[in-house]
């Protein structure tokens, strides 16, 4: 029973139809769609939209997607919508230049924005409602104007830096010559004309037409590689999932080139300990978490790729025999210390959001620019800010993950699902690039392990043990606190929340959804 005295948000509930995103306004635009019909891919997309113009450090149409289908009808369908380099781009070419590594904000570090394509491919095999219908609540609010929510707030002044390094950034996205505070109402008239055009053309028109020509030009101007032909070859794919077992359900994730593999390999790990018996913020369980993170992010960081161009060893990555062996590497009583250096620095930035609709389809979605804002490099006369995902290639040519013509890299958004008796029951996902499956595991974990409803889940206090540090939010108990650090962790309190997450369970006894979304964002879940 929920004591009602305690600060906290309930859970939504719904027998129709559920929407949990990380703004109000992409939540109540998914949910208009349900409400007049559409499936929760019509409506995921609606969301999506709307967090591109209202969200904007987070994800845009110049970026990439990545999501899960759980058909009424059975079985689960993955989306692969991240980019891919440039066909004259390689790490030799960019050796020979004098870089180490790809600069964050460098033309180099974008891939083309597949996210369209994925929206396309996925209203093609399971929408019901033209994308010219679903895009209008996204190009109303980026022509008429939207209020700025507080974290929305925050994460624009965090990456004031990154926009004062474009001019048409600075003329977009800094009004009066600074990021707008909270309550501030901003207008994005070049990305609502780009939408338009969208609408009315299609996707094509974004990879083939006139504003793939400005943005291919933008891009060129400042040194990149890409090409028109680049723009055109772009495509999203339908992928079989991956997946592992939990307890009593089975996760699923989108296959490398995401990181979701990873979310299993921790998964694969705790299975081995009983959570379910120690305390839920105890420094027993955190410990476990963290060691378990460690050791699956080292994995990440020395194997995942586009495995059409390198070997991923998927197979023997989750097997459970192999997660046994990675157990036998934690010591309760000690932080393990002795991992390789990380792939990349941490960072948090994304949109996740799920839907459930009336005949119980369910999709779990997310979007993202990569960091905030992504490389900053905005094209004028599209609006368009570009992602910067191919930062995370590396340059060393023997890597799997080393930058290389056509190539996806290593990507860290990753939607999940999880079923249960063979049907969808957790639509889920957290925000947070390299947290993300972390995230995932401590939120799972929570609902299966100690029954938390997926509110309370996604509320949960959390800690993060990549890449060397111990990040633990303030709300985690003093005596965990010290707990840790007699075990050896570096106790460190990070500079924002810990992630962001969203989830959907499906009570299909009671016929009910049950909806949560992070207070560390600015968003709700709503059902009807």
């Amino acid at each position: 029973m929920r004591d009602f005295q305690l600060l906290g948000r309930p859970p939504a509930y719904g027998a129709s139809g559920m929407v949990a995103t990380s703004v109000p306004s992409a939540t109540l635009a998914a949910l208009d769609v349900l409400r007049s019909g559409g499936n929760a891919v019509d409506a995921a997309i609606a969301a999506a939209a709307v967090l591109a113009v209202v969200e904007p450090a987070m994800t845009g149409i110049g970026g990439d997607c990545f999501a899960l289908v759980a058909p009424a009808s059975g079985g689960v369908v993955a989306v692969n919508g991240s980019g891919r380099a440039p066909s004259a781009a390689s790490s030799e070419r960019l050796r020979a230049e004098g870089l180490v590594e790809i600069p964050a904000h460098s033309p180099h570090a974008v891939t083309v924005p597949a996210a369209l394509r994925a929206w396309g491919l996925l209203l093609e095999r399971f929408g019901t409602r033209p994308l010219g219908e679903l895009l209008r609540p996204a190009i109303r609010l980026a022509e008429g104007g939207f209020p700025v929510t507080g974290r929305v707030a925050q994460d624009w002044q965090r990456a004031r830096s990154t926009l004062e390094r474009s001019e048409a950034a600075r003329a977009f996205y800094l009004p009066g010559g600074r990021p707008p505070g909270e309550g501030r109402v901003v207008r994005l008239p070049a990305l609502a004309r780009t939408l338009e055009t969208i609408a009315r053309e299609g996707v094509a028109a974004f990879y083939e037409g006139e504003p793939a020509d400005k943005m291919v030009a933008t891009l060129r101007a400042l040194g990149g590689l890409h090409t028109i032909e680049d723009f055109c070859a772009q495509t999203a794919e339908l992928v079989e999932p991956i997946h592992t077992g939990y307890r009593d359900v089975r996760v699923y994730e989108c296959p490398p080139n995401g990181q979701g593999i990873v979310a299993l390999q921790i998964l694969d790990i705790l299975e081995g300990y009983d959570l379910p018996g120690m305390e839920l913020l105890g420094a027993e369980r955190l410990h476990l978490l963290a060691e378990a993170s460690k050791l699956a992010m080292r994995d990440r960081d020395a194997l995942l790729a586009d495995p059409a161009a390198a070997r991923v060893p998927v197979a023997r990555w989750l097997d459970k025999a192999y997660a046994a062996r990675l157990r036998e590497l934690i010591d309760p009583a000690a932080a393990l210390r002795d991992l390789p250096p990380p792939l990349l620095e941490p960072h948090r930035d994304t949109t996740y959001l799920c839907v459930v609709d009336r005949d119980l389809n369910a999709v779990s979605f997310i979007n993202s620019l990569f960091e905030p804002f992504g490389s900053g490099i905005c094209c004028p006369e599209t609006g368009v800010l570009f992602h910067n995902r191919g930062k995370a290639f590396r340059l060393d040519p023997t890597h799997p993950n080393a930058l290389a013509p056509g190539k996806r890299p290593m990507h860290t958004i990753i939607p999940a699902m999880a079923f249960k008796g063979g049907e969808a029951w957790l639509a889920f996902g957290v925000m947070g690039g390299h947290f993300q499956p972390t995230g995932q595991a401590q939120l799972l974990s929570a609902i299966v392990d100690h029954g938390l409803d997926p509110q309370a889940a996604c509320e949960l206090p959390r800690v993060s043990a990549y890449p060397v540090d111990m990040e633990v939010e303030r709300r985690i108990p003093a005596a965990a606190r010290m707990g840790l650090q007699e075990l050896g962790h570096a106790i460190v309190e990070p500079a924002s929340p810990l992630g962001g997450a969203q989830a959907i369970l499906i009570d299909r006894k009671r016929g009910v959804l049950l909806g949560g979304s992070d207070p560390r964002k600015d968003g709700l879940a709503l059902g009807f």
